[in-house]
Formats: C-alpha cells, sequence, structure tokens
C-alpha cells in the first residue's frame, strides 16, 4: 500500500471533551500522513510538511475538514431495506416487518447482494465501523464478513440467538446455535479486520437455555463482544417481567445469565433506573444510545445525562431499520434534541465523540481507531461544512469551530461527506462508478 498525505483542517478527540479543552484538538491547518494502511503522523502542515519527502502525494481538501471514521455502535443489516416502515411500537413493528425482513435472507443470494448494498450505504454514510446485528442464518455472517473483508472494513457482527417468542423459520435450538456461532467465530474472528458479537436478539427471544449458550461463547472465546437489547420499550419490559419473574429487572436477567460485562454492548436502555445504570457502571458494560429508533417506535427518551453522570461508556447507534438515517451526523442532532428533552445539553464536541473515540471506546477499538493519532488505522473523512445551501449560508455567521460543528451536527447528513478513507485508501461508491 503506498503512502499518502492529506492537507486540510483537522478535528478528532484525545479523550472524552468532559476531561478538559486538550481533550479535543483542533488543526486549522493540518497535515494527516499515511503509510501502509495507518497513521504515521498528524500536527500543523508547517511542523509536519518539511519531514515529509518531496515525492509524496499530498491532497490538498481545501475548505474541508478531515475527522476520524464515524462508529455506529449498533445497527441490523438485514432491516436496510425496511428502514421507514409504518407501524405501532417495537413488539408489533418486529412481527409486521423486522421478521419478514430477516427471514428473506434465508436466501443466501439475496443475503449477499443486501450484505454488499449495506456496507456500501453505511460507507456513503460516513460510518468506516459498525457494530451490526446479522440473522439467526450462519451464512448472513458470512456474507457481511466476505463484504466487509472485499472492502477492507473494520466489522464487528455476530449471528443473532433466538428459540422462542418468533417467526419459526427464525428460531434455532440452543445446542445448533452454539455449534454455529463456535464456527463462525472460529472462522471469522480476528481475520482482517474483523471482530464477532455474541448476539442473542434480546431477552423475549431467548430462553435461559439460549442466554447460557451466549455466555458460555463468552467464557471460551474472552476477546469477542457481547450484543443484545435492553430496556427499549415499555411493552418489552413488561413482557421481560412475565418471561422471568424471578429477575428484578430487565438488566437482571442479564445479569443472571453471566452476559453483563466489560464486553457488553447494551442498546437503547430507556428504561433503566440509577439502580440498574449503578450496576452496569460497575460491570463496565456499554450503551449505544439509538435517538431516531427510539423517537420512531414512541419508545421514549434516553435518559443521556443520567448515564454519562453514572459514568458509562456511551455511543450512537442507527438502529436501522427502526432508526430513521444512517447517518451519524443527523442521529448526533437527534441525539442533541432528545438530551434536551431531559435538560441535559451536548455540545458539539461532545457529540462528535460520541460517534469517534467514544463509539470505539465501547466496541473496545479505542486501540485501533477513533481518532488520527499516530499508529491508528487510516479510517477518516472528508467534510463539506457547507455542502448545501443552507449549510453555506449558516456556516458565514458561525462565530468558532464548535459552532461550526453544531451547524453541521444539526443540519448536516450523508451530503457532507465529501471522501472516505479505508485504511488510508479512498472508497469508491459503487453507485457512482459501478459496480466492480
Amino acid at each position: 500500500m503506498t503512502a499518502s498525505a492529506h492537507r486540510g483542517a483537522i478535528l478528532h478527540c484525545l479523550d472524552d471533551p468532559a476531561a478538559g479543552a486538550e481533550a479535543v484538538e483542533y488543526i486549522a491547518d493540518g497535515l494527516l500522513v499515511i503509510e501502509e494502511g495507518e497513521v504515521a503522523a498528524v500536527g500543523s502542515y508547517e511542523e509536519v510538511a518539511p519531514g515529509v519527502p518531496g515525492s509524496l502525494p499530498v491532497t490538498h481538501h481545501e475548505n474541508r475538514l478531515i475527522v476520524p471514521g464515524f462508529i455506529d455502535c449498533h445497527v441490523h443489516a438485514p432491516q436496510l431495506g425496511m428502514i421507514a416502515a409504518p407501524g405501532k411500537q417495537l413488539l408489533d413493528w418486529l412481527e409486521t416487518y423486522t421478521y419478514p425482513a430477516e427471514m428473506a435472507w434465508a436466501d443466501h443470494a439475496h443475503a449477499a447482494h443486501a450484505a454488499g448494498d449495506f456496507l456500501d450505504a453505511l460507507l456513503r454514510h460516513g460510518t468506516t465501523t459498525a457494530l451490526v446485528f446479522a440473522t439467526s442464518h450462519s451464512h448472513s455472517v458470512d456474507v457481511l464478513f466476505e463484504a466487509a473483508l472485499a472492502r477492507n472494513m473494520r466489522l464487528v457482527a455476530g449471528k443473532v440467538l433466538m428459540d422462542r417468542n418468533a417467526p419459526e423459520a427464525l428460531l434455532e435450538p440452543p445446542a445448533r446455535a452454539y455449534a454455529e456461532s463456535k464456527a463462525l467465530i472460529e472462522r471469522w474472528h480476528g481475520r482482517g479486520r474483523l471482530g464477532y458479537a455474541v448476539t442473542p436478539r434480546f431477552a423475549p427471544a431467548c430462553s435461559t437455555d439460549m442466554l447460557d449458550v451466549a455466555a458460555r461463547l463468552l467464557d471460551a472465546y474472552p476477546d469477542v463482544l457481547l450484543q443484545t437489547h435492553l430496556a427499549e420499550n415499555a411493552e418489552e419490559a413488561a413482557l421481560v417481567a412475565r418471561l422471568f419473574p424471578e429477575a428484578r429487572d430487565y438488566l437482571d436477567v442479564y445479569e443472571r445469565a453471566g452476559l453483563l460485562g466489560g464486553r457488553s454492548v447494551f442498546a437503547h436502555g430507556v428504561h433503566l433506573d440509577d439502580d440498574a445504570r449503578g450496576r452496569l457502571k460497575a460491570a463496565d458494560a456499554a450503551i449505544a444510545f439509538c435517538p431516531t429508533s427510539n423517537l420512531f417506535l414512541g419508545s421514549g427518551l434516553f435518559d443521556y445525562g443520567a448515564a454519562r453522570d453514572a459514568g458509562l461508556r456511551i455511543g450512537l447507534g442507527t438502529d436501522i431499520g427502526a432508526g430513521t438515517t444512517l447517518s451519524l451526523l443527523a442521529t448526533m442532532g437527534e441525539a442533541y434534541k432528545v438530551a434536551q428533552l431531559r435538560h441535559r445539553t451536548i455540545d458539539a464536541f461532545e457529540a462528535f465523540y460520541l460517534a469517534t473515540l467514544g463509539a470505539a471506546r465501547v466496541l473496545r477499538l479505542e486501540g485501533r481507531i477513533g481518532n488520527l493519532m499516530p499508529g491508528k488505522e487510516a479510517d477518516f473523512l472528508v467534510l463539506d461544512p457547507a455542502a448545501t445551501p443552507l449549510l453555506a449560508a449558516r456556516q458565514k455567521t458561525s462565530r468558532s469551530i464548535a459552532e461550526g460543528l453544531f451547524v453541521l451536527m444539526m443540519l448536516g447528513d450523508e451530503r457532507a461527506i465529501d471522501a472516505v478513507y479505508v485504511a488510508g485508501a479512498r472508497w469508491s461508491d459503487p453507485a457512482r462508478t459501478g459496480r466492480p
């Protein structure tokens, strides 16, 4: 892989912005040097350029902003085709739209085509890494990882585990779920830029035996993640209480099963109390905050302030297809609105942290991605802060980089993604260039 350099304004987080002003680095005229798919150097153009060989190509991204690639902490690959499906709340919506969409992935050719389209859609929206639910079909994971390898993407995904309260075509006995998941982990985990996540769908779809399967897999493979849903919807939480009467709350179902730990990523967490948040913190578990899906399904308002005050690791998730956009820029804007309704303000630096370094910490990948420090994998975006007439007009009156970023997250979407680089190589959108 050849080396390259990129000149432009650069913004990334060195730490959680709550740690202080030094946690965010903004370089008005910066230079990012890439070698072998990793960041070799970053800093001001004046400081870094003298050390760059004259033969090295330098791309000047004038009037643009270079940022780390966005990281989606919760998204469903098979649900892209049913985004914006009208319906009721969570449980009815699953029956009407989600399960039929996932059953369609039983066809290998359909799944392979859809997987490629899904990853291209992520990249088109500036997402270079994601934590992904596949389906209960083993080949759904195979096709996702094959497509990710072809794009050299960093991806974490898993086969969905479920053995009750869903269509028969999506269910399987726990013994088969264990054997197939084990085979997938051994086939894919750690290959290229791929990682595996043990994926029990949610407590209502899993018997205690299936939850035990998930726990056994986590024990057997100590560097895989766990992803599932938690306390998304009031009706769902009531169902969990009926199905698991011995548990003191929804989180306790996972706790009793041995699924609450530092590798656990729980989507939503809308209906949690302080005690549950304290137990999540004590276990060092993480939350994926999915504002657009919570609003779309009427699930409620995630208490972002309480979660932050509890010290939880938090990242943003689009949660397609209940979510209404794959754009993490747009998701930042919706997160701001949800937090406002809970009387907590998210500033622009904090929002970008939730979609970059904060999300990398949720996925335990902060040593590899999340900012543009030397040695990190060179996944980055070139943003156009004035991509639309409205953005351009509003940016003229922005008084600071913080205000300009805020405008971008409130008014921006995929149109602001000027270029996407994956491991240092520019991604070509097949919708524009034609499939290879």
